[in-house]
């Protein structure tokens, strides 16, 4: 009997389409991890950045910087503000009684403060001028808050507002006095209509610069209405409102002054527009010099203790400081 062998079946070659079907999603499965790899990468290096941006380091200056930087150029400019003004007395290019030199000023500020009237002249003219822009901060910030938000009463009293903060304070004392008589009364009224045109206009300017995608992502998050003013409008505005707040109190400061310098009465009491006021009735330039100075100085004082750290706190907040100074 014949025996019978099967040969083993050769394999048979993989379908060109099979090979081709399974190369294609083989490279396509790797292809997609390379780019799983690449966005997580640029992702990774995107939030790497963005933290390196927020990450501002705060370094305390060093003393020694801060005198040269800080201290030391207002002290020269004092000095050589000093030096001239002694030069030109000592030349005699003006007569004596019409510009006393620096001796004759400190003389004079010598016998007020032997009077015990300097803590007083001081005391009465910052406290009004500190409380009345305090009112007109109270009565400005609403009012700027309306007329930029709501159109009609923009259209109504923008204008007036601008109107009224380029109108000089003194023009209102008068008016003053006759409507509330000689008192403090019209000299608060004259710092309110000097400074509340300003903070006002000062912070529709803030608002007007505010991006509309913060206002809308507000209105998402539910903040709208008085919620919206004070946690999106006002922050976000905050530039330009402390601009609007230096503003006004400049505006309060001068409007002070020219009331107190017309509106002069004992009963009133003593400040610097008085001051300065009597030595230009007595004809002492001293006198008046040593009130002009006594001004100076205040405002300077002002700015560099009140809104000079405000300024540098919002702009620290914001990643506009790179160190805190």
């Amino acid at each position: 009997m014949a025996s019978t062998e099967t040969a083993p079946a050769e394999p048979r070659p993989p379908e060109a389409g099979a090979t081709e079907t399974g190369a294609t999603a083989a490279g396509a499965n790797a292809a997609g991890a390379n780019a799983a790899g690449a966005t997580a990468g640029d992702l990774a290096g995107v939030e790497a950045g963005l933290d390196a941006l927020d990450a501002v380091q705060i370094r305390r200056t060093p003393l020694s910087q801060v005198l040269r930087e800080k201290v030391l150029p207002p002290v020269l400019a004092v000095v050589l503000v000093l030096a001239l003004w002694q030069g030109v007395y000592a030349a005699g290019v003006f007569p004596e009684y019409k510009f006393p030199g620096p001796g004759s000023v400190w003389d004079s500020f010598l016998d007020l403060w032997r009077r015990g009237q300097v803590f007083e002249v001081l005391w009465t003219s910052v406290s009004r001028g500190l409380f009345g822009f305090l009112i007109s901060l109270a009565i400005g910030t609403p009012i700027g808050l309306i007329v930029a938000r709501v159109r009609p009463v923009r259209a109504a009293l923008g204008p007036i507002l601008s109107g009224l903060q380029s109108l000089p304070s003194v023009a209102w004392v008068p008016a003053a006095i006759i409507w509330l008589g000689l008192n403090g009364s019209a000299m608060y009224a004259v710092i309110l209509l000097g400074a509340v045109p300003s903070i006002a206009n000062g912070l529709i300017s803030g608002i007007d610069q505010v991006p509309p995608l913060y206002l809308r992502a507000g209105r998402t998050l539910g903040a709208t209405g008085p919620r919206g003013a004070w946690h999106i409008l006002l922050p976000a505005a905050l530039p330009g409102y402390l601009a609007g707040l230096k503003q006004g109190w400049a505006f309060s400061w001068r409007s002070l002054m020219a009331a107190e310098i017309i509106a002069s009465s004992p009963d009133l009491g003593l400040g610097l527009g008085q001051l300065l006021e009597n030595g230009r009735v007595a004809f002492d330039m001293a006198r008046v010099e040593l009130a002009i100075l006594l001004i100076l100085i205040v405002g300077i004082a002002i700015d560099l203790l009140i809104f000079s750290p405000l300024e540098r706190r919002v702009l620290r907040s914001r990643g506009l400081l790179a160190a805190a100074r």
